[in-house]
């Protein structure tokens, strides 16, 4: 089977409207892989997948059986990549997962829209639309509201106190979204800087804190850990 000029203008013509409207989503919310991004992607994937099914046709001759897949797999491996390069990391948050998500399936609706497979190449769309449009709303306010912990330690200002708290974060299975670090104070009780870090958590529903406190409070210089604007006592450490 051979494609004519139609055919390959309609399937690059629906690879460009398909990742248009994923990247015009990621371009009104100002993300680094936006419109024009999202219709490459999509339309390069779909000309590679039209290239290897299509392409090579009349170069062999009887006797050879081709593999339509071999060149557009490498397709799927190659947008990592891609991906990975609008993933940013900013004061202890993790940016453009969604983003880098979003790129890996517009390629894969351009290989569909490339071997002709339209309606599973509509329906991802759609399906990708309601997933950015609204499930996104439903996570901010109600999944991430109850899982969003505020996490506010006072300490001695030493090298490497921020570095030894997220050690123990990530110990306990926690992602860090914020974390601010305050400006130094003197304490003249102390007679050293002290220093305020307060570090908003994603935690599981199922989170139990104790782990976490019991660690903190181990850490040499800790002062004080309050949770969810909840001071804890039983974990506050004696100033020396």
């Amino acid at each position: 089977m051979e494609l004519n000029i139609w055919e390959i203008a309609l399937r690059l013509g629906l690879a460009v409207i398909f990742g248009g409207l994923v990247g015009f989503e990621r371009e009104t919310h100002n993300r680094p892989a936006g419109f024009r991004t999202h219709i490459l992607v999509c339309t390069g994937s779909a000309l590679i997948m039209m290239v290897s099914a299509y392409g090579f046709l009349n170069e062999f001759g009887t006797g050879y059986q081709l593999d339509p897949g071999r060149i557009a797999a490498q397709v799927v491996t190659g947008i990592g990549f891609l991906g990975a390069g609008t993933i940013l990391q900013q004061r202890g948050s993790i940016r453009g997962l969604t983003t880098a998500a979003s790129i890996w399936v517009v390629s894969g609706i351009g290989l569909a829209t490339g071997i002709g497979f339209y309606a599973g190449a509509v329906l991802a769309t759609m399906l990708v639309l309601i997933s950015l449009l609204y499930l996104g709303r439903v996570d901010r306010k109600i999944l991430q509201r109850r899982r969003i912990k505020i996490l506010q330690i006072k300490s001695v200002d030493q090298p490497g106190m921020l570095s030894r708290v997220t050690g123990v974060i990530s110990e306990s299975k926690l992602d860090i979204k914020k974390a601010y670090l305050q400006a130094h104070e003197y304490d003249s009780s102390l007679e050293k800087d002290v220093v305020e870090i307060e570090l908003a958590l994603v935690a599981p529903q199922n989170f139990d804190e104790s782990f976490l406190f019991s660690r903190l409070s181990g850490l040499s210089g800790i002062l004080n850990i309050v949770w969810q604007g909840e001071d804890i006592p039983v974990y506050k450490m004696e100033r020396e």
